[in-house]
């Protein structure tokens, strides 16, 4: 096992803390071991090259939605998305 330090934008820190306090991760470094291991071992269908301007609207309605608790399936995001 190896170890790193990863440096996270302060906004983007807070929304991980809450993101692992709603979803039952033990901590942030989970969520980083989770989120990299389904980003390379996982089939990926689409595209996954963003703009800069499209990482900000991510990250923006990443943080919209976690403030609000406001959170939608996995299926009906792919169909709002791709109808």
């Amino acid at each position: 096992m190896k170890q790193i330090n990863l440096k996270l934008p302060e906004n983007l820190f807070k929304n991980a803390q809450r993101y692992v306090e709603n979803f039952g991760f033990r901590n942030i470094q989970d969520l980083a071991a989770e989120a990299i291991r389904e980003k390379i071992f996982e089939k990926n269908e689409y595209d996954e090259n963003f703009s800069k301007e499209e990482i900000n609207l991510i990250d923006s309605l990443i943080s919209i939605s976690v403030t609000k608790k406001d959170f939608i399936s996995e299926e009906e995001l792919n169909r709002t998305l791709l109808g």
